[in-house]
């Protein structure tokens, strides 16, 4: 048996990539970061080594540089066949070649070749891009770095865009990640917070507007990297003006001043009162295999299916009487709750309910199109808005087709999304939202689902905002052209970033404005920003990168609405140019650089190596061995005569005359499997001991349709109380049971879980419309007496009655 040294992949194959580092530059709310990428090649032969590796779709990869025997190889954007024809050649002649592609189908994931590296023989690889920060729910600029590339289920007769990333358990990443961020913003800088151990936060400036912060040395490349940046002060309104590059031609993009808008839309009184009966609400669950996996990529936590399930109850109990609703579950399959959306009600609720906890992680692979397609062919109902509300881990492969179809039902509903897990693709929970006028969230790590899925539900119940129009106010001698699509949606307290060309010369000391207006109901809204010309000479060409990138999408977008290959091709040939030009790859183009000052061709075979990817550890395995891998229970690990071993998940894989079929690699010709979770028979083990139920879930969970509770066992377990006890303290001798009820538990809420408000706000809402409309209760002597006998001091005036 020959003695293997060093870093192995899953294979016994010496692994050529050893480290990995990032620099972060935040500055505001975008950033710029540069990762670098260490190889050796520690065996006798040449060797290609293939990196498939996730990315954040709004990212705009703009540059990538090899270094090689201490000289920069400047990789240059090409028409992707261009730069494929060009690597492959390259690779033939015996040149050392680098090759840096988007996926066809998936924006967020990324194909990096290492070709020719030499026995011996070290590289480093560079790559850079800017991508915008997400705000979240409370006040944080989210910066993420995915570690975490999972499967994407491909339906059918397509290619699978991770079939080249072989996955392995968290302990076996044979690479580390060194990780440094510079932040800088407008105001201080409160505090930074991650899911992975970091250095103390060091100040740079006296008024804490700049410090850094760095990951704890020899960390594992085993998780998503999220960095939350908290600044003091409230986000306002800006526009950002940078200067274009003197040697870009004069009227392009590159060589004009580009400015990015920053606005905050306000809705006076969005929020405050009791959610409209109005809506028709519809929930698309995950349950394909995967999302058997834990939250956590650390273990210890909830399944994703167990997480999707609270929040559903949550839902369900924060819906307002006279709406619609229904529930769809999808996998492999897909089946719905009913057959259509029916009106909201104490017996509905109930049914609902009951099958909520029953679902499970059962339906195979992760097919979302069929569901989409069934509920658009479901006629809207009549003064009930649709609100589509979809839950996923975002393992999907066909993720334009499923974005553009949302697209073109976008003027029936309203589409929010919330990615689960680790690795859930953001080109599909981003691109969902955008085209259907919606929000997104994504939940990783020991994050809590509820309080996001509020904040999306808050957002659902304000009506939608219509005939949105932005003005610009410039200077003679400007013109303004939009990088950004027209906005669809806006909500109340969420950033909307606009990006926009200034064409022409003007007087650097004027100003310029733009003015926001829209229609909230009847109500119309204006809001005016006005902003200096001058550019800041401070922001390099950030957001001329993020402008490019996404005046980029929107023309992929455009390319896959045309019907005639004439005008596609017009439309792709478009969206080249641009991207030749600014720099900034797209799906059509390609990074080629080529080590041409290498007189001495690289000798023998090369040998392909595929970098492997962490992905989640889910429900155990069982060994099969076959030469065809026929009928392998879920996740089991097969070796076959043309793939090797590989993590495979039966429920998921297409199957034809019972035979398993691989997908083939176009370039490489290369059989591989994809690789996919499922929940899987765990007999022989014991079972785990059942987690205590959450007491705030428990209170929620037995509150009736109408707002109210119910005097009993079950309410008097949350609330620590014996019957007698509360029977005797309850005030005036004709109070009714079921309002003594409703005003303990919302003390309860007000008194012991004021910190979790978010996830229960709307449940008390309805509790206190059905109080109220209670008549001749005292209220303020229930409160006092409701809680002296809990215990807590509530203000009545926070009640909201």
């Amino acid at each position: 048996m020959v003695n293997r040294c060093g870093l192995l992949t899953v294979k016994n194959e010496p692994v050529p990539l050893k480290a990995v580092s990032v620099e972060v530059r935040v500055c505001g709310f975008v950033a710029d970061v540069s990762s670098t990428l260490e190889y050796e090649n520690s065996e006798s032969s040449p060797v290609e080594a293939v990196f498939v590796f996730p990315m954040d779709s709004d990212s705009a990869v703009y540059r990538f540089v090899a270094r090689v025997g201490g000289k920069d190889i400047e990789a240059e954007v090409r028409e992707k066949q261009e730069a494929r024809e060009e690597y492959d050649d390259a690779m033939s002649s015996g040149q050392q070649a680098f090759l840096l592609e988007e996926s066809d189908e998936s924006p967020d994931v990324f194909r990096l070749s290492v070709g020719s590296l030499p026995p011996g023989q070290s590289a480093s690889v560079s790559l850079s891009y800017v991508t915008e920060l997400p705000l979240q729910e409370d006040g944080a600029l989210r910066f993420c770095l995915p570690g975490v590339l999972n499967p994407r289920y491909t339906p059918a007769g397509g290619e699978s865009v991770t079939a080249e990333a072989p996955g392995i358990p968290g302990g076996a990443v044979p690479y580390t990640l060194a990780l440094g961020a510079h932040i800088s913003s407008p105001s201080s800088i409160d505090r930074v917070q991650s899911n992975c151990p970091l250095s103390p936060l060091e100040y740079l400036a006296e008024d804490k507007s700049q410090a850094k912060v760095s990951l704890s040395p020899g960390h594992k490349f085993d998780r998503d990297v999220e960095l939350l940046v908290y600044y003091t002060r409230a986000h306002e309104p800006s526009a950002i003006l940078e200067g274009g590059q003197q040697s870009a031609p004069a009227g392009s993009l590159m060589g004009d001043t580009a400015v990015m808008l920053s606005l905050y839309p306000e809705f006076p009184g969005a929020g405050s009162s009791a959610p409209s009966s109005f809506g028709e609400f519809i929930f698309l669950v995950d349950r394909s295999g995967s999302m058997g996996c834990e939250m956590s990529s650390q273990g210890g936590g909830q399944q994703r299916i167990e997480s999707a399930r609270d929040t559903l109850l949550l839902l369900l109990k924060s819906l307002p009487l006279g709406c619609y609703f229904n529930i769809y579950g999808f996998g492999s399959t897909h089946e719905s709750f009913f057959p259509e959306s029916v009106e909201y009600s104490q017996d509905t609720m109930d049914k609902a309910l009951a099958k909520v906890k029953t679902m499970q992680a059962d339906l195979g692979g992760t097919e979302i199109l069929r569901p989409l397609t069934e509920i658009y062919h479901k006629p809207c109902l009549p003064a009930h808005p649709r609100q589509l509300f979809v839950f996923t881990d975002g393992e999907v492969g066909n993720t334009k087709q499923v974005t553009d179809l949302v697209k073109t039902n976008s003027l029936s509903h309203r589409c929010f999304t919330f990615g689960i897990g680790e690795g859930a693709s953001s080109a599909l929970i981003r691109g969902m939202a955008t085209e259907g006028s919606g929000h997104f969230q994504f939940i990783t790590g020991t994050e809590r689902l509820q309080p996001k899925v509020m904040q999306s539900l808050r957002f659902a119940l304000q009506p939608a905002v219509r005939e949105i129009s932005v003005r610009w106010d410039v200077p003679s001698g400007l013109e303004v052209s939009s990088l950004s699509p027209p906005l669809k949606a806006l909500f109340q307290g969420q950033r909307a970033l606009l990006y926009a060309q200034l064409k022409g010369q003007c007087d650097h000391s004027a100003e310029g404005s733009v003015l926001l207006e829209y229609k909230l109901g009847d109500e119309p809204y204006k809001s005016k920003l006005s902003f200096s010309l001058k550019p800041d000479k401070e922001s390099g060409l950030t957001i001329h990168r993020l402008g490019a990138r996404s005046l980029l999408r929107s023309l992929e977008r455009e390319e896959r609405e045309q019907e005639g290959e004439e005008e596609k091709k017009a439309v792709r040939k478009r969206a080249t140019e641009l991207s030749t030009q600014s720099g900034v790859v797209c799906s059509h183009t390609a990074f080629i650089g080529v080590n041409k000052e290498n007189k001495q061709p690289v000798q023998g075979p090369v040998l392909r190596r595929n970098i492997p990817r962490y992905q989640l550890n889910c429900p155990p395995m069982v060994m099969c061995f076959s030469s065809t891998a026929v009928n392998c229970p879920p996740m089991a690990m097969c070796f076959s005569s043309t793939a090797g071993a590989q993590m495979i998940d039966s429920s998921d894989h297409h199957f034809t005359k019972g035979v398993l079929r691989s997908n083939r690699t176009a370039r490489s010709g290369r059989s591989s499997f994809n690789i996919f979770h499922s929940k899987s028979s765990q007999r022989g083990t014991p079972p785990a001991p059942e987690p205590q139920e959450d007491p705030l879930l428990k209170l929620i969970s037995l509150q009736k349709a109408n707002g109210s509770w119910d005097l009993d066992e079950a309410l008097l377990a949350v609330l620590g109380k014996k019957k007698k006890e509360v029977a005797s303290k309850m005030p005036g001798k004709g109070l009714d049971k079921t309002a003594w009820a409703t005003l303990l538990a919302l003390l309860w809420l007000h008194g012991f879980k004021l910190d979790s408000r978010d996830e229960w706000q709307f449940v008390a809402l309805k509790a206190v419309s059905w109080i109220k409309a209670q008549p001749g209760l005292d209220v303020a002597q229930c409160v006092q007496a409701g809680a002296t006998l809990l215990g807590c001091q509530v203000d009545p005036q926070s009640l909201g009655m």
